[in-house]
């Protein structure tokens, strides 16, 4: 179930990263949609045209898509703030303490953000940048397979810490119900969120892009989702601003010999339990450390609820990898770009150093990468599909925008305007050069 690989072996196989256009789609998917368009419709084309029709008709095609995908159907899926306070009254007081403390760390450690703007007056006149939060952000928290609360902390707290005045929350209803968990719906009464949405999937993407008659348009899109959601809020960009695009979740754990492996086992398991898709890899020079984790694989994988997802998991894109030592590790790691890199070894400062690409490292065993997931601090969104290359785990600089300011006195501006018009006449925009020529002395 959970292979031993060589580290040549890895890089063609569970190390291999595939471009999300060059994802082969499963033959059943394909058969679904064709079941509910009557034409054999690739998964892009499909949620293009969900997006389409509403865009074009808005509530209408909002009822019609949430009565067909989701087996339900009402006036409105706005869910009235009174049901949001009572989800919340009704919590057991201990789920409402721990919803409480992650909220707090999630808002201290975001607090500590530097976010400011900025002016200087040594460049002649003022100039500098403003700061300023986006107007009206939407918030998609998945509910498919599992209630998660903890994406609404991980989320609207941020955007809330950046001073983000409107954040609207859209989440998935339970087929054929239309409710949502009520432990969803106090996360969202806790957070301060008082717009919340009955609505998953594309359409729920393009209530949010494009608005409906009932449901206000956003400035930026933020969360993960499946397939179709994803497809969605790359299609939408552009009219909207997106956070990213999140595929399944992975986890990568650098272990030496010194590592406890009945932890990082329980630690690979915790990522494997999310989807079939999700990835769990351990990369160690030890072959005995493999060995032993892979037996604490199989003795807890039988204690746990979700051991059939696990067992997929740990089968199709999971495993260990042998190294040549901690270097070749590191290299891996860095070369793979995992959202959650855990250090698992004697001296994890020292390795940190070596760290280049990762959407989230945790130091040592005792920060492992489930208190990521609820109560470290920052956002458990972070970048998946080695995307950790090039972007960032959700901050509180993805809910504002920069507006550059620039006041020039006017001997700087008369001064400057000559090299401009200059360049403007060298790019051949003439009447560019003779704006900036009216203002020489």
């Amino acid at each position: 179930m959970f292979k031993l690989y060589t580290s040549q072996d890895a890089k063609t196989s569970i190390l291999k990263r595939t471009a999300p256009d060059q994802l082969k789609v499963p033959t059943q998917l394909l058969d679904g949609i064709e079941a509910l368009f009557g034409e054999r419709l690739n998964p892009a084309d499909a949620v293009r045209r969900i997006l389409n029709e509403i865009r074009a008709e808005g509530d209408a095609a909002l009822r019609r898509w949430m009565s067909t995908l989701d087996a339900f159907d009402r006036s409105t899926y706005r869910i009235p703030p009174s049901t949001l306070n009572a989800a919340w009254e009704a919590l057991p007081a201990s789920e409402q303490d721990a919803l409480k403390l992650a909220a707090e760390r999630v808002e201290q450690f975001h607090r500590k953000q530097p976010l400011h703007s900025w002016i200087t007056q040594d460049m002649g006149g003022t100039i500098g940048q403003m700061i300023r939060p986006i107007g009206r952000v939407g918030l998609y928290v998945p509910g498919g397979t599992a209630p998660l609360p903890s994406s609404v902390l991980m989320s609207a707290i941020p955007a809330r810490v950046a001073g983000v005045p409107n954040v609207v929350v859209v989440t998935p209803p339970t087929r054929g119900t239309g409710e949502v968990a009520g432990i969803t719906l106090a996360a969202c009464y806790l957070s301060g969120v008082e717009e919340v949405y009955a609505l998953g999937g594309a359409q729920a993407v393009g209530a949010l892009a494009y608005g409906t008659e009932t449901i206000p348009a956003v400035d930026k899109i933020f969360g993960p989702g499946n397939l179709f959601v994803t497809l969605a809020k790359q299609q939408v960009f552009g009219v909207v601003g997106i956070d990213g695009l999140f595929g399944p979740t992975e986890t990568v754990v650098i272990a030496d010999e010194h590592a406890n492996p009945a932890w990082v086992a329980a630690d690979l398991l915790a990522q494997a339990e999310h989807d079939v898709a999700a990835s769990a890899i351990l990369l160690t020079p030890s072959r005995q450390m493999a060995e032993a984790v892979q037996v604490e694989i199989g003795k807890q994988i039988e204690t746990l609820s979700r051991a059939e997802t696990i067992a997929v998991s740990l089968e199709n894109r999971s495993g260990a990898v042998i190294t040549t030592d901690l270097d070749e590790a590191v290299l891996l790691a860095n070369a793979y770009a995992a959202e959650h890199l855990c250090l698992a070894v004697e001296n994890p400062w020292a390795l940190s150093e070596q760290i280049q690409n990762a959407g989230g490292v945790f130091i040592g065993e005792h920060s492992f990468e489930v208190l990521g997931d609820y109560t470290a601090g920052p956002s458990h969104t972070m970048p998946t599909g080695g995307s950790a290359r090039f972007t960032s785990p959700l901050n509180v600089w993805d809910f504002v925008k920069i507006v550059s300011l620039v006041a020039l006195d006017a001997e700087t501006g008369s001064e400057l305007s000559k090299t401009a018009a200059k360049l403007a006449y060298a790019e051949g925009l003439d009447a560019h050069a003779k704006a900036a020529e009216r203002r020489i002395r």
